[in-house]
């Protein structure tokens, strides 16, 4: 018996580590099945068990039904969302590496721009839309920079900390050999900052998709969040969790298209 104990106990770490292993190499998108198939289990558990109305919470299968029903709507209000998040993307992380490059380059600059980036998080994002419907109208313009505002903060302090932190031996040596301002930043400053840049480029990605909503929330003619008020208004209460859905889609879709993007262009990220 003893023996047998022993064997056992031998045995037990190295089948945990198996399948922690495997658990750790399992494809990210069986991953995001497995728990989309458990969350609408759930959904529907709650619907049954609860009786729950429609008008309150529709089942899964009524808002699947639903999207089969209103495909052209919703296609159409996702393509506008879509370009709002995408030029908002791309907006902020333009603005925010170019403020951090600033605040690197001239250190007085610092003292200027840290208040304002304070400023662009402390400032609800709900307060700042209807101005910039004011200044910018109720087109795609408002949307897209309501969506970088909200991603400049992070992108800027990333790259920002990711430049300022380059191992000072590198730069030390680069300095005895001769190497000008331009050629540190390009060949020793931006290469060290990238891991850390990309960091801010995957929350970007995550929460760009706020600002977009807002804006259409606050004032807009289409788009996925100005469909989820006109339905709710209606009480067509299983369109709004389809566009929702979708919404939830795309910004997921977005993440992980960022992610495998800045791990193919920096493969030394995790090193």
């Amino acid at each position: 018996m003893t023996d047998l104990t022993r064997t056992e106990a031998a045995t037990q770490p190295t089948n945990v580590q198996t399948s922690t292993e495997r658990s750790s190499q399992m494809n990210p998108v069986t991953r995001l099945l497995i728990s989309s198939v458990v969350i609408l289990g759930l959904w529907q558990l709650v619907v049954v068990v609860f009786q729950m109305p429609s008008f309150i919470l529709p089942a899964p299968a009524e808002v699947f039904l639903k999207l089969i029903e209103r495909y052209d709507v919703l296609l159409k209000h996702t393509w506008v969302t879509a370009q709002e998040i995408l030029l908002g993307l791309l907006l902020g992380l333009t603005m925010g590496l170019f403020f951090a490059l600033q605040m690197l380059m001239f250190d007085p600059l610092k003292r200027w721009l840290l208040p304002i980036l304070i400023a662009s998080q402390a400032i609800p994002v709900f307060a700042i839309a209807p101005v910039l419907m004011l200044w910018l109208g109720y087109g795609i313009a408002s949307k897209v920079v309501m969506a970088a505002i909200i991603i400049f903060f992070p992108v800027t302090t990333c790259c920002y900390d990711g430049l300022r932190n380059t191992p000072t031996g590198y730069l030390d040596l680069a300095k005895t050999m001769g190497a000008s301002k331009w050629q540190l930043l390009r060949h020793i400053q931006l290469p060290a900052a990238l891991p850390t840049l990309a960091s801010g480029i995957r929350v970007a990605a995550v929460i760009a998709p706020i600002g977009a909503v807002v804006g259409e929330w606050v004032g807009s003619s289409e788009g996925l969040g100005y469909l989820m008020l006109q339905a709710n208004a209606r009480m067509i209460i299983d369109e709004m969790f389809a566009a929702l859905f979708i919404l939830a889609v795309l910004s997921i879709s977005l993440y992980f298209i960022t992610d495998k993007l800045l791990k193919k262009a920096i493969p030394w990220e995790n090193q």
